[in-house]
């Protein structure tokens, strides 16, 4: 992909499986935060938007309070130029910079993720993907899950080798968090 690509860390969530603020878990000498925008700078991206109060990093707080990943998405995709983005949670520590490279050398349309991962994926950032998002939000009755989102852009499904999954893991529990870190 020429041109600009940016990067996304939502790390607005509540944390509430992990009893503690997920972004800021200490990984190798730095927050979990810290890793994942430098993760995704690695990768190329040109700046890193990070959806949460964290005031450090330029975090953009929620608008829409209780909608969980969508609800940060919306807020960061608000201030963004249109661009490409990676989307990445801020709880995939083992995320390789390949793996966004290469959706970003074949991604297509509004929207492209591994099969069977809501993230990372490679989203295109521009009115059209902020208004089906607003519109999703606004129905108080609808789905709000990303896998939905991702449904309505008719996103661009890439395969992903078996040697890659365990770099997809995300970490929501202590248990999990203590798997990853040991």
């Amino acid at each position: 992909m020429n041109g600009t690509i940016n990067g996304i860390v939502l790390a607005g969530g509540l944390s509430s499986r992990m009893g503690r603020d997920k972004a800021l878990l200490p990984w190798q000498g730095r927050t979990l935060l810290e890793h994942m925008r430098g993760l995704l700078l690695q990768a190329g991206a040109e700046r890193v938007w990070v959806s949460g109060d964290y005031p450090a990093f330029g975090g953009i707080p929620d608008q829409v309070a209780r909608c969980g990943p969508l609800g940060g998405l919306h807020s960061v995709m608000q201030q963004m130029p249109d661009s490409p983005a990676w989307v990445v949670a801020v709880d995939t520590p083992l995320l390789a910079p390949r793996l966004l490279q290469r959706l970003a050398a074949v991604g297509q349309g509004a929207c492209t993720i591994f099969d069977g991962h809501p993230f990372p994926m490679l989203l295109n950032v521009d009115n059209a993907t902020r208004s089906v998002l607003a519109a999703m939000l606004d129905d108080a009755q609808g789905p709000r899950s990303v896998q939905a989102f991702q449904r309505r852009l008719q996103m661009h499904v890439l395969a992903l080798e078996s040697v890659d999954e365990a770099c997809l893991v995300n970490c929501n529990t202590p248990e999990q968090w203590e798997d990853v870190a040991s």
